[in-house]
């Protein structure tokens, strides 16, 4: 790759190359320790004799801006730490100004988490055990898909790769009983993308749409970036409150299987009043089924999609839970009347998602192994929930409730009435002793609590990590 330097014949050239460089090393653009090109080489790319190139390395030597290194070649030095601070940046007053800072000023708490390193035992909610992953049967699938690929086979559609599709709508049918073919499915670079879909083909400015409170930032943030009204929703024991939704409402956003966050499930009377409010409105409901294959009692509750008889329910799911979140693999089950609108959104977003992926993911579905990692999960994270539950039963039992979930891998825990903490509070005395806690307060101000997320903290951890809260909570009583 050429050095960039613009040198104007009309103009002393040597004195062009000098004040470049040195404009290269002073700004930073050029780096302590990079590596010139060679006299010969860069005098051959600018046109220039080599001696002029030479007088200009001679020069920044002087200057103590390079260095030479006998046998290897000229590279930067470092500047001293005054020479090297960049002047403070030009404030530029852009058209566009209000529009940036409403995007500056969406909330984004799970953006905070993410960067946040992982404590020893830390029950980040959603976060899957990386050791689970089935990383030789991947392997082997994820190399057929490279041969096939290196063969000619075509790219994904928008719509995702077909193969991948029939194994989607096979697994959801067997699964979760959602009426669905390949044609209805939509694969998407995660969750957020088939919600991000959803909302921009959905709603517009001053639109109203209805989310649960509380409820998964993320969607909340991508309402006020479509300038939509968003109507909070209440949750109690039987889930979404269906006589609370405005009338007006478009939209309807949902967990219904694992109420994000507090992980109550939505009863059947409330599944129908949602469906014949939606059918009466002209809404749809997004359906966001994150994380119900861990379902650990009771029978299986019908999937929202499964009962709806009018095309009005979106069903939203990821392999982010059960497979890696970085694998980016998601999907809708599109209404009829919405299939065509998300996939033109889908094209304009992104043409089409990693083929390479998507033809290993159906090949590892295809041959059941997906089935099969799934089994393996669920075994391994009832465990790490009976630890949860035995311990928030005895050891914690005075300061914290854990709330009822049947599926999923996070609960909610409720601070008793007359506790000395609250969530924030208690989050921060537990980094000290390395246990990573997230207070509820982040998604609802009206809950004090925390997300107790077990995907990432093995059986016997659990246990020491209730040890140490609870040796927290004595002290602070």
């Amino acid at each position: 790759m050429d050095l960039h330097i613009v040198i104007d014949p009309a103009q002393p050239r040597g004195e062009q190359l000098l004040r470049q460089l040195r404009g290269l090393i002073r700004s930073g653009r050029l780096a302590a320790g990079a590596q010139l090109p060679p006299t010969r080489l860069l005098a051959e790319q600018l046109g220039l004799a080599r001696q002029t190139v030479a007088e200009a390395y001679e020069r920044l030597t002087l200057e103590q801006l390079i260095e030479a290194r006998r046998g290897r070649g000229s590279f930067v030095r470092a500047l001293p730490a005054t020479e090297a601070e960049r002047p403070a940046a030009t404030v530029v007053r852009l058209a566009s100004a209000e529009r940036i800072a409403a995007f500056q000023a969406l909330p984004v708490p799970l953006l905070r988490f993410a960067d946040s390193p992982l404590a020893r035992w830390d029950f980040i909610g959603g976060s899957p055990e990386p050791a689970l992953f089935p990383h030789e049967d991947w392997r082997r699938n994820l190399h057929a898909a490279q041969r096939a690929l290196g063969q000619g086979v075509a790219h994904a559609p928008p719509a995702g790769h077909t193969a991948l599709r029939e194994a989607i709508a096979e697994h959801l049918a067997y699964a979760r009983g959602v009426r669905c073919t390949a044609a209805d499915v939509i694969v998407t670079q995660g969750a957020q993308q088939a919600f991000d879909l959803l909302v921009r083909v959905l709603v517009g400015p001053g639109d109203t749409a209805a989310i649960e409170s509380p409820g998964y930032p993320p969607v909340i943030g991508l309402l006020q970036a479509q300038g939509a009204r968003i109507v909070p929703v209440p949750v109690d024991d039987e889930g979404l409150v269906t006589d609370a939704l405005p009338p007006e409402a478009r939209l309807v956003y949902t967990t219904p299987a694992h109420q994000f966050p507090l992980g109550v499930a939505m009863s059947a009377a409330r599944r129908r009043a949602l469906l014949a409010w939606a059918a009466r409105k002209g809404a749809v409901v997004i359906e966001d089924d994150y994380d119900s294959e861990f379902r650990f009692e009771g029978q299986p509750r019908d999937s929202l999609q499964g009962l709806d008889t009018d095309g009005r329910v979106a069903f939203v799911g990821s392999f982010s839970k059960t497979l890696a979140p970085s694998l980016r693999l998601g999907y809708v089950i599109a209404p009829p009347a919405l299939r065509e609108a998300l996939l033109h959104a889908k094209h304009l977003a992104d043409v089409h998602g990693p083929s390479l992926l998507q033809h290993a993911l159906a090949r590892f579905m295809a041959e059941g192994n997906y089935r099969k990692h799934l089994r393996r999960c669920v075994a391994e994270y009832a465990s790490r929930r009976e630890r949860l539950m035995a311990g928030f039963a005895g050891t914690l039992a005075p300061w914290l409730t854990l709330l009822h979930a049947e599926a999923g891998f996070h609960q909610a825990a409720l601070f008793k009435p007359g506790v000395a903490m609250d969530g924030p509070q208690l989050a921060a005395l537990a980094r000290r002793v390395d246990v990573g806690l997230y207070p509820l307060q982040s998604f609802s101000a009206d809950h004090d609590g925390l997300l107790m997320g077990f995907g990432r903290v093995a059986p016997q951890g659990v246990d020491e990590a209730v040890a140490r809260v609870a040796e927290l909570l004595k002290a602070a009583s």
